[in-house]
């Protein structure tokens, strides 16, 4: 009896153990939006091997540089990227307080909702749409009509703050990495002053840490003689495709060593940080999840994932499955 009632004692001990184990575990994970598997394995065991003081893939904290993309990577982009939409309803709010512009373009086919037009000769609409809510105003009034928008605007088809569209793992993933020494980058074809109004609340990205598509901006008195920055309708620089690794050198200076994209738009950044000496990580999003956000890849206008998926299949970047690999997409839903 006494033998019997020991084994017993024993058998709640080790159970007792396990199951401390498992609740310190569920307590510590870094990546509780992540399933387990091969993507999330990927991303621990990099961190684990670059911070290893001593190990042979020690990587000093000054060289922990982390870049992602923005729309389609930490946010979503569908059906048309966040800035477009953000330009368009400015361009209806512009119309409704000055009826005279409706006869206008860009402001007639965007109340009218032409989208051929606006996409006609190159997309020469959409880019009146954009310099005529992103220019000819101060960068502290853009900073201020970009933060109204977000206020109030709702994405069409998920009924929720634009900046509450990003991806809850992704935004693990940041935390996770700047606990571990690294320093996170967004490198994004979107305007850098747009993304520099919400990145720092939404992503813990400060702005000075935003690398983007910029116009040209200048220095000027105002009225009062107060200083300002005013915005120019003049593109300076577009952070997208090859510009990527451009804006990489220009604005941060380091190579990263671990980049994160979703988009063929990213696949330069993606080989620039691979090819790098030591350890790399190049990572993939493929949105494959079209009941919690979309699935789409190689034919999709937005966000098309077509060469760089072919060559990170080929060399081995790791592949996000978001279906797959993802327990929650965005925060607060499954």
């Amino acid at each position: 009896m006494r033998c019997l009632i020991g084994n017993f004692a024993r058998g709640v001990v080790v159970l007792l153990s396990l199951w401390a184990g498992s609740a310190a575990w569920a307590q510590t994970d870094p990546l509780p939006s992540w399933n387990d598997g091969k993507a999330k394995q990927a991303i621990l065991d990099f961190v684990g091997k670059v911070t290893q003081e001593g190990g042979p893939d020690f990587v000093p904290p000054e060289r922990r540089i982390a870049t992602f993309d923005n729309d389609g990577t930490l946010w979503a982009e569908q059906p048309v990227y966040f800035q477009l939409q953000f330009a368009l309803d400015e361009i209806r709010r512009l119309a409704a307080e000055k009826p005279e512009l409706k006869g206008k373009e860009p402001y007639r086919s965007v109340l009218a909702r032409d989208l051929k037009a606006l996409s006609a000769d190159h997309g020469k609409g959409l880019l009146q749409a954009m310099m005529t809510t992103h220019t000819g105003m101060t960068t502290d009034a853009f900073a201020n009509i970009v933060g109204n928008w977000l206020d109030v605007a709702r994405h069409p088809t998920k009924q929720r703050r634009y900046d509450e569209m990003v991806y809850q793992p992704q935004v693990e993933l940041l935390r996770y990495l700047r606990a571990n020494g690294f320093k996170t980058f967004i490198v994004s074809g979107g305007g850098v002053e747009f993304m520099r109004v919400f990145a720092e609340k939404t992503y813990g990205i400060p702005p000075e840490q935003v690398v983007g598509s910029s116009g040209v901006v200048t220095y000027r008195l105002d009225a009062s003689g107060r200083p300002e920055l005013f915005k120019q309708a003049k593109a300076e620089f577009v952070d997208d495709g090859p510009g990527k690794p451009v804006g990489i050198n220009r604005f941060i200076g380091r190579r990263p060593i671990l980049a994160f994209g979703n988009s063929d738009g990213d696949l330069q950044m993606l080989q620039y940080t691979a090819a790098g000496s030591g350890p790399r990580l190049a990572l993939i999003i493929h949105h494959t999840d079209s009941e919690r956000e979309w699935a789409y890849d190689r034919s999709s206008p937005i966000g098309k994932l077509d060469k760089a998926l072919d060559e990170g299949r080929a060399k081995g970047w790791t592949i996000v499955d978001m279906k797959a690999d993802w327990k929650t997409v965005f925060p607060g839903k499954p």
